[in-house]
């Protein structure tokens, strides 16, 4: 295997990661999925710290994402 092959073996799994963490964390950010979850399990006293926790997670995945496809693109 060619180191170029180990590194786009790598690239396609940055980007995967950071495709399915920033869906997750836009799904739980934009609808009540997670608020209805922890109120059914009864944490639902965790739902003011929500906000704090989902957008920088949602601003972080989507930089993977980005850096991912960054490293993707063709230097030709």
């Amino acid at each position: 295997m060619t180191d170029s092959h180990t590194c786009s073996r790598k690239n396609d799994r940055l980007l995967k990661y950071g495709l399915i963490g920033a869906m997750v964390a836009a799904l739980c950010c934009f609808t009540p999925i997670l608020v209805v979850l922890l109120g059914a399990v009864g944490f639902s006293a965790l739902l003011g710290w929500l906000d704090i926790v989902l957008l920088p997670t949602l601003v972080v995945f989507v930089g993977v994402t980005l850096y991912a496809l960054w490293r993707r693109r063709d230097p030709n």
